[in-house]
């Protein structure tokens, strides 16, 4: 038996993690709804297969809560504020999202979680740290916001050694029994401001990950932000706070000497010892924010009792996902990177301080945001700036006021040709040794269906140039 076998639950949101966790919960007994304000083609499939589970679904109604319900589960993008939720509190019915779901069904005697948070950086730290745990010869998975839902992975058997958790402040907010073993922030910087209502709200829902954590709370020294979530979070007594940064580290830190990864805060003596752990050259790519993200995913599975050597080893295996800080080609002595991950200013400006001197391209849609620090920043290393998207003009505005000198291209199309002009003027704007750098600051949706399409048509406009400039030459 479990506390969902036979409660009348209602699902919100026909997604990837909506469909995981109806089926789940039909399995485990419960009396499963799943509503959804959309009713396209999509749904209407997706509810017929659901059907065959026991699940009613009820589409082009997001915000009815439907007779008898006992609880409430919702995908992450559902708002706090959303209709449904109201109705919800209103009857007194509990809201949690999957990860809760999840965390319940794993119950004490689960796999101990090792969980990452962060403005920027989640998915590769994780992937990262998964990639360590394999290396030390323990069965993990990569989970959370990322990959196979977390729900899947915590119900298979043969049980996981360990979980390396992706968690989105989404994912945060609807858990409110989350207790990791480890935790990290990465990184705070204003995004999802619409959802949160306010950066304090935001940085609340990041600073759960360190709640009840048994081993380790692991911050950027960087970013004092992630070292005032540790200290406001009630954690395990004999819960270590562990820093990592890219300079020589203090004791209870990881950190880089002399392109070494070090650490001393998992050895006899920390104020005198350091280990190895692995050299920067071990990472791809070996950008300053990526080398900060294998420190975090080191210190959490140092926290876990991982050996030095599969720290090594498991860097050396990882491969970054696509459009990623992506080297793409070289193309007469110009090098292309893909960072079309880069959907917000932080992860911007971390990417452009890794290459110089830069031709930019950037724009999209804004969220929100606004682009003076990250332009003054990053001013000395442009070359040119390449800029499309509907908020275009809002970076343009910021290049006049901090970077007047430099050139930039202002293209108005929307078509699927754009991205292919943006390499063109980009590539004229370069000279040998430059990097073409497309971070665009900024989500993708006003031209796009997500980022991933984005970087596939970088890529694809860099190797037509590259076949046209062979082309030339011969």
């Amino acid at each position: 038996m479990n506390e969902f076998s036979g409660r009348r639950v209602t699902v919100a949101g026909l997604g990837v993690s909506g469909v995981s966790t109806a089926r789940a919960l039909a399995g485990l007994g419960a009396l499963v709804t799943v509503v959804d304000g959309a009713d396209g083609e999509r749904q209407r499939r997706t509810a017929g297969e659901l059907a065959g589970d026991g699940v009613e679904v009820r589409l082009g109604d997001g915000a009815t809560l439907p007779p008898g319900t006992e609880l409430v589960v919702t995908s992450p993008g559902w708002r706090p504020d959303s209709a449904l939720f109201a109705a919800a509190g209103a009857a007194g019915v509990e809201v949690i999202g999957d990860v809760e779901v999840a965390w319940r069904l794993r119950g004490p005697g689960g796999p101990p979680w090792l969980a990452v948070t962060g403005t920027n950086g989640k998915t590769t730290t994780v992937r990262m740290l998964a990639a360590i745990l394999s290396a030390a010869g323990l069965r993990t998975a990569a989970v959370g916001n990322i990959g196979t839902p977390i729900i899947d992975t915590v119900l298979a058997e043969p049980p996981h050694d360990v979980l390396a958790v992706e968690l989105s402040s989404y994912q945060l907010h609807w858990a409110p029994s989350l207790r990791p073993f480890a935790g990290a922030v990465l990184n705070l910087a204003p995004d999802h401001l619409d959802w949160h209502g306010s950066m304090e709200s935001y940085a609340a829902a990041k600073g759960r990950v360190y709640e009840g954590n048994t081993a380790a709370c692991v911050y950027n020294a960087a970013d004092p932000a992630t070292e005032t979530l540790v200290r406001k979070a009630d954690v395990v007594e004999g819960c270590r706070a562990i820093g990592f940064t890219l300079g020589a580290p203090a004791p209870s830190q990881l950190g880089v000497v002399d392109g070494i990864l070090v650490d001393r805060a998992f050895v006899p003596d920390r104020q005198r010892q350091a280990q190895e752990l692995a050299e920067v050259g071990d990472i791809d790519p070996p950008a300053p924010h990526n080398v900060a993200n294998a420190l975090a995913a080191a210190a959490l599975a140092r926290a876990y009792g991982v050996e030095p050597r599969a720290v090594r080893d498991g860097l050396r295996a990882f491969r970054p996902d696509a459009h990623r800080i992506q080297h793409v080609a070289e193309v007469a002595g110009v090098h292309y990177v893909d960072d079309s991950k880069a959907t917000n200013t932080h992860a911007a400006e971390a990417s452009l301080a890794a290459y110089e001197p830069v031709v930019w391209i950037a724009g999209g849609l804004a969220k929100g945001a606004t682009f003076d620090d990250l332009v003054r920043g990053a001013a000395p290393r442009l070359r040119g700036v390449v800029l499309l998207g509907a908020d275009r003009r809002l970076i343009a505005e910021a290049l006049a006021r901090h970077a007047p000198d430099v050139p930039v291209v202002d293209l108005a199309r929307t078509d699927t040709g754009a991205m292919a002009a943006a390499v063109t003027e980009a590539a004229r704007l370069a000279h040998p040794g430059d990097t073409v750098l497309m971070a665009p600051a900024c989500a993708s949706m006003d031209m796009f269906t997500n980022y991933n399409e984005r970087g596939d048509a970088f890529a694809a406009a860099v190797r037509d140039l590259a076949g046209g400039r062979a082309g030339h030459e011969q």
